[in-house]
C-alpha cells in the first residue's frame, strides 16, 4: 500500500543558512573556490538574487598596446577593451531521504543526524564528480560522449594547452585519437619533466593560463594545481628526484595554502592526487592505458548558483516518517571564452591544460 502524505500542517524546518556553510567547509574544493577572478573556482550566485536559468561570468583580456609619447596623439589611437563572456545553464541537484521514527528509538544513532550527515557527503561527492567532469569535458560535452569530430574541434582550437605524453610533437595534425595513439608505456608516463612542459604550456598559451593567487602569514604566491589520477601518481612517485624535490618542500613550503592538502609539489605546480579520475581506456600505442590529468590555473571552472542548497525536513504517515531533503540549482562548467570575433568563436579552456598520459592499472 501506498504512504499516505499528510497534506497540511506539515512540520518544516529550515537548516539552509548552517547546511550550506557547513557544506562549504567542509567541501574538499574550498580552499580553490571564491568569487575573485583569481581562484580556480569561481563562484557566481547572481540568479540568487533575480529570476533566470543561465548566469555570465566576465573576462576582461589585458591592454596590448604600446605607450604613446608626449608629442603623439592619444585621441583617435585608443585601444578598445576586449570584453568576453561564458554562459552557464544551471539545472537542479535533488535528493531526499526517510526513516521511520520508530527505528530512530530502537538505535542508540542519531537518526535524523546521520541521515542528514550522508546528504551532506552526497551533496560533496556530487560537486566533486561535477568538477571532474567538466575538468575532462569536450566543449561543455562529457569526454565519454564526444565525437571524434567534437574531439577533434576541441583540439584545433586548444592545441597550446593540450599534451599527449612527453612531447608536443605527439599531437598528429590535431587528430585527437590519432594522437593518443602516439602515447606509449615507456616514454610517455607523468614525470617532473612532463610538469614543467605543461608548466610552460600555461604560460606560453594564448591567451595565457594565469595562475592562481593564495595569500597566507608570509605573503601572496602564484603556482598551479594539477590533478592527477592515482596510477599517474604512482608512476610520479617513483622519481628519485622528484622524491627527493618533495622531502625539501615540505620541510619550507608548509604554509603556503595552495599546499594545504597536497600530496605532492613540482616547481609551484600543486599536485593532488584524485582517484575518480576516469581512465580513457587502452587506447594508446599498442593498446597502453592512457589517463588524462588537469593542470589548472585560475578561472579553470565556474560554480553559477541559481539557489543556494534549501534543506528541507517533513513529517510522514501521521508524523511516524521523517524526510530530509535537499534542492539546489547550480552548475558547474570548464570556463571557455571566445577567442574570434564572437564570445562563441574559437572557444579556449580558460584556465586548463590537459595532459594524456600512460598509466597502467596495477599488476
Amino acid at each position: 500500500m501506498a504512504e499516505t502524505y499528510v497534506p497540511s500542517g506539515l512540520t518544516v524546518q529550515q537548516w539552509d543558512d548552517k547546511y550550506f556553510r557547513e557544506y562549504l567547509n567542509q567541501n574538499w574544493f574550498k580552499q580553490f573556490m571564491g568569487t575573485g577572478s583569481s581562484k580556480m573556482i569561481q563562484l557566481q550566485e547572481d540568479l540568487t538574487k533575480k529570476p533566470g536559468d543561465s548566469v555570465t561570468f566576465t573576462l576582461v583580456n589585458k591592454l596590448s598596446g604600446t605607450a604613446k609619447d608626449a608629442n603623439e596623439a592619444l585621441e583617435g589611437n585608443e585601444e578598445a577593451v576586449d570584453l568576453r563572456s561564458f554562459q552557464v545553464r544551471v539545472r537542479a541537484y535533488d535528493h531526499a531521504v526517510k526513516f521511520k521514527k520508530f527505528e530512530a528509538q530502537k538505535t542508540a544513532i542519531d537518526l535524523r543526524q546521520a541521515h542528514r550527515d550522508v546528504l551532506m557527503d552526497w551533496n560533496m561527492e556530487l560537486d566533486r564528480d561535477n568538477i571532474i567532469s567538466a575538468l575532462g569535458s569536450i566543449n561543455g560535452v562529457a569526454y565519454a560522449s564526444a565525437t571524434d569530430n567534437q574531439k577533434d574541434a576541441w583540439l584545433v582550437d586548444n592545441a597550446d594547452r593540450v599534451l599527449f605524453g612527453a612531447a608536443k610533437s605527439n599531437n598528429s595534425a590535431n587528430d585527437h585519437s590519432a594522437s593518443l595513439l602516439n602515447v606509449d608505456t615507456s616514454a610517455d608516463k607523468l614525470t617532473p619533466d612532463a610538469i614543467s612542459l605543461m608548466k610552460r604550456m600555461a604560460k606560453t598559451a594564448s591567451p595565457k593560463v594565469r595562475p592562481i593567487r593564495a595569500k597566507s602569514s608570509i605573503g601572496s604566491s602564484d603556482g598551479y594545481v594539477l590533478f592527477a589520477p592515482t596510477q599517474m601518481v604512482r608512476d610520479l612517485a617513483a622519481n628519485t628526484a622528484f622524491a627527493a624535490a618533495n622531502r625539501e618542500a615540505r620541510n619550507r613550503g608548509m604554509d603556503n595554502p595552495l599546499f594545504t592538502g597536497a600530496d605532492y609539489v613540482w616547481e609551484n605546480v600543486y599536485i593532488y592526487e584524485i582517484e575518480d579520475i576516469p581512465s580513457l581506456g587502452a587506447v594508446g600505442a599498442g593498446g597502453a592505458v592512457v589517463r588524462p590529468c588537469y593542470l589548472c590555473g585560475a578561472q579553470a571552472i565556474g560554480m553559477a548558483w541559481a539557489k543556494r542548497p534549501e534543506t528541507v525536513e517533513e513529517m510522514f504517515d501521521y508524523k511516524r516518517a521523517v524526510g530530509l531533503g535537499i534542492t539546489q540549482w547550480y552548475k558547474i562548467e570548464k570556463m571557455r571564452f571566445g577567442a574570434g570575433v564572437s564570445d562563441t568563436d574559437d572557444t579556449k579552456d580558460h584556465g586548463v591544460v590537459t595532459g594524456y598520459f600512460a598509466a597502467a592499472a596495477d599488476a
